[in-house]
Parts: structure tokens; sequence; C-alpha cells
């Protein structure tokens, strides 16, 4: 028998939580779908949908289980990543329902066409950000404003508050590797420390009273 599972990404705010519980269980009911076993997420859509429980749940899915979500913005942020999604869903035989839209990704006719139609619209969306991103290069570049990242040392860098022991176990001639180890940091984080606050390799010379 296919399980129906309910994604919840959970914010802080009880009523919101309440509200998707009550849109997923109504549209069940409407759907004449088995009870859901609810699964809530509290990381933020922001991260790759992979890594949250959405992309846990959907590996672990049998061909024909169900995951029903209360609308499209707790799947993700973006209208590429809700493709990938129901992509994903419909490669592995997972039916993925969007109870407020009205989506569902399965193997249908109807939804092959949604997954076009989310294609088109998600290639269009990369166009106008691709567009916009060379729109405002270009004007920052008319208007003489200097492009990347500016050159010079950052004003606060991660081991600046150890400056003091890094110059000292420089002067006591202890390697780089150790002296990375001693501050529980990757030797790359320091050398790129020594890069911008050393870079003649020594320690700095203490001004004279």
């Amino acid at each position: 028998m296919s399980l129906v599972f309910a994604y919840l990404r959970v914010s802080t705010d009880a009523q919101d939580v309440a509200n998707q519980k009550h849109g997923v269980v109504r549209y069940c009911i409407d759907k004449k779908l088995l009870e859901p076993v609810f699964v809530e997420d509290t990381v933020s859509g922001k991260s790759d949908w992979r890594d949250r429980q959405l992309g846990k749940m959907i590996r672990g899915a049998g061909k024909g289980d169900v995951i029903v979500v209360s609308e499209v913005s707790r799947l993700a942020r973006s209208t590429l990543q809700v493709l990938e999604i129901g992509r994903e869903c419909i490669e592995r035989g997972v039916h993925l329902h969007v109870a407020k839209n009205g989506i569902v990704f399965d193997d249908t006719m109807q939804s092959k066409i949604v997954t076009v139609v989310l294609g088109l619209v998600a290639e269009i969306e990369r166009d106008f950000i691709s567009s916009r991103t060379k729109e405002a290069l270009a004007k920052r570049k008319a208007e003489g404003m200097k492009l990347g990242r500016p050159v010079g040392a950052s004003k606060n860098l991660k081991l600046d508050k150890h400056a003091e022991k890094i110059d000292g176990y420089l002067e006591k001639g202890i390697n780089k590797v150790a002296i990375a180890k001693l501050l529980d940091v990757s030797p790359n984080t320091l050398y790129e420390w020594l890069k911008v606050r050393r870079p003649s390799g020594n320690p700095a010379v203490p001004s004279s009273p």
C-alpha cells in the first residue's frame, strides 16, 4: 500500500504551521488519500532542497508513495528548484501534490504539461536574472565604478584576534601547519591571513614606546 507523507516547513509562527497542517489534511480528505505522516523541517527554504528533510523524504519514499505540501513556497524559493523537485519525484515514481495550487507531479499527461510549462518559466526566469545582472554591471561600468572585489585588506579577518599569538609562534620558528593546528583553523585560513597581514612573512614589528 502506498504511503502518504506531508512536508511542513516549520517557522516560528505557530499559526502558520497550523494552517499548513489544516490545508494538507483537508486536501487529503478531498482527494481520498490516506492520513498523512507529517515530516517537519526547520531549515530555511534558501538551503538546497536536497540537504533538507524534503530531499531525504523524496529519496526514502517508495514508488507510488505520495508527498503533499501545502503550497509551492514551502518547496523552494525559485521556479527552477520547484521544477527540479518535481522532476526528481517523477523519475522516482513518487507523486508530489501541492495542495493550495492544485499542482501534481506524477506520470500523467497533465503533469508532463505542467513540467514543460514550469521549465519554460524557469528558463525565462534565468534569462531575466542574467539580463538584470548584465545591465547593472554595464551601468556601474558606465558610471566609472570599479567592478569586482575591492583590492586591499579586509577590515576584519578571522585571525586578527590571534595576531599576537601568531607573531609569537613565528618568532619561535614554529612552522605554519603547526600554528594552524594550535589555533584550530585550516592551514589555508592561516596562509590567507599571513598574506594580508604579514606579507613579508615575518611577525609584526612592535611600535616604539
